[in-house]
């Protein structure tokens, strides 16, 4: 085991302080008194109560999180779809194709996939909005999605699913009562990672949305091409927070189940031995 030396402990701080020391020095001057972002002024909360009225960031917020839950969605019960044809249903006609149409999005520069999109919706005169930038955010999620649930159902034990059919199940109910409840951490996970690239995304929805539809990224991508105003450090703030609340959430109770089957398992030894 190698000693923790100096030069370990440099690298560490010099990696972490490049990380998070912008995410440090954003939230302090969120609540900075001056309309300068780059003068201290004194302490204040003066811009998270602006931030609070403005109305344009609170609608472009609204609109970020119907497109995130609904693309995210429809991405899931996509992507969980396609993962299971291209793990279950062996080597069909057109299987290489089919899985090089899932995958294309993953190597595919946003820029080519976003005007693709823009092309393809004029194209057939679908008016920019919401729905297009849900279908936008779909298709390029829906890849991942189907990544991380195709590696569960790879490693996954199909006699479960076998004795399921035994007992008098349909292949659907069987999907339905064994397979779906096993595979749902890859699934509810595959959700979370569409979800995160819906609210991250600016170059495709800046190609695929309209004047009736403006992402929170794309306000604030467009508010600080005036320079960055103290709102933007708390909008950012807020941001960082949830995200920090969400990923102490997630580590307690990923902790939680792993302490339950540990002692479910040592139950179970102690029970058969």
């Amino acid at each position: 085991m190698r000693r923790f030396s100096w030069f370990n402990a440099t690298s560490l701080t010099l990696g972490f302080a490049f990380l998070y020391l912008p995410m440090i020095i954003l939230v302090i001057y969120s609540f900075n008194r001056s309309q300068l972002v780059t003068v201290w002024a004194g302490f204040s909360t003066r811009w998270y109560g602006e931030l609070l009225t403005n109305q344009e960031f609170l609608d472009a917020a609204w609109v970020t999180l119907k497109v995130a839950v609904f693309s995210s969605t429809l991405a899931t019960v996509l992507g969980t779809m396609a993962a299971y044809a291209i793990v279950r249903m062996g080597r069909f006609p057109g299987r290489t194709l089919f899985s090089g149409m899932i995958y294309a999005p993953l190597v595919m520069p946003e820029v080519i996939t976003g005007l693709s999109l823009l092309l393809l919706f004029i194209g057939i005169g679908l008016d920019r909005g919401v729905l297009t930038i849900v279908l936008a955010h779909t298709t390029f999620s829906m890849c991942y999605v189907s990544v991380v649930v195709s590696s569960r159902l790879a490693n996954f034990d199909r006699a479960l699913e076998e004795a399921a059919l035994d007992l008098g199940c349909s292949p659907f109910d069987a999907f339905r009562l064994v397979t779906l409840p096993i595979i749902a951490p890859a699934v509810i996970s595959g959700w979370l990672l569409a979800f995160t690239l819906s609210l991250d995304d600016l170059v495709i929805a800046s190609f695929t949305t309209g004047p009736s539809a403006t992402t929170l990224p794309i306000k604030i991508f467009s508010s600080i091409r005036l320079g960055v105003s103290p709102e933007i450090n708390a909008l950012s703030t807020v941001l960082i927070g949830i995200v920090t609340v969400g990923v102490i959430t997630a580590s307690l109770i990923s902790k939680r189940a792993a302490v339950q089957a540990e002692r479910e398992t040592r139950a179970g030894e102690r029970t058969t031995g």
